[in-house]
């Protein structure tokens, strides 16, 4: 998108205090625009099920999910939206932190994962990252990802796990691992020193190699699998 174009977002949230709550936030926010607010998810994914019908493409950029809400919860949701347009970034808020929940929403299709608990410069620093490609994961909700690694891996008579066996290349990899420590596609060109188009075809490659839709199922895949 546009870098001097405004980010739109929705909400999907149930409670109507914390909604009103992210809804100034986001108007007071530089370069966030609330483009919609739901209090239920049945009616955002109608509403962009009609803008995908009419137009093609979603009328917002980023949706700001929460998990538990009546009729169709957050996890749902995600894996419905994405399916519809899978180009919309989706970057959960919630209260749960249970690494399952986590994996859940992030096969689901989910680009990052904070906590309601996350500071609105942690919010909207994440949602700027989604849209420059990164996966934005608040430090608590990282350590979860990684006791589901240590839980997940093998323990075969006090030897170490071997890691997935893939054909990365070795710059892949490099891409593959500023995924994982939450880099924007941008800021992997900048470390790299190279191009973000370049950066573009690696993670196209690295999504093939792995069979993943997005950032955050690869850094999750490559955490669990030692990919790294």
């Amino acid at each position: 998108m546009d870098d001097q174009a405004n980010i739109r977002i929705a909400l999907i949230e149930d409670s109507p205090r914390y909604r009103a709550t992210m809804e100034r936030f986001i108007r007071h926010s530089p370069r966030l625009e609330l483009a919609a607010s739901f209090g239920q998810a049945a009616p955002a994914l109608e509403a962009a099920r009609r803008a995908v019908e009419a137009d093609g493409k979603p009328k917002w950029d980023v949706v700001l999910m929460d998990i538990e809400m009546p009729g169709i919860n957050g996890i749902e949701a995600t894996r419905r939206l994405k399916q519809l347009c899978p180009q919309l970034k989706v970057l959960v808020l919630t209260v749960f932190e249970a690494s399952e929940t986590i994996l859940q929403a992030i096969c689901a299709g989910a680009d990052g994962y904070l906590l309601k608990r996350a500071r609105a410069g942690e919010v909207s620093g994440a949602i700027r990252a989604v849209i420059g490609g990164g996966a934005p994961l608040t430090p608590r909700v990282a350590r979860s990802l990684l006791d589901v690694v240590r839980m997940q891996r093998p323990h075969d008579s006090g030897q170490s796990a071997q890691p997935t066996r893939l054909e990365l290349t070795e710059r892949e990899q490099q891409v593959l691992r500023g995924l994982v420590e939450g880099l924007s596609y941008q800021q992997v060109a900048d470390t790299l020193g190279i191009g973000l188009g370049t950066v573009r075809k690696h993670i196209t490659a690295i999504y093939r190699k792995l069979h993943v839709h997005s950032a955050a199922e690869a850094v999750s895949r490559a955490l669990r699998e030692q990919i790294l």
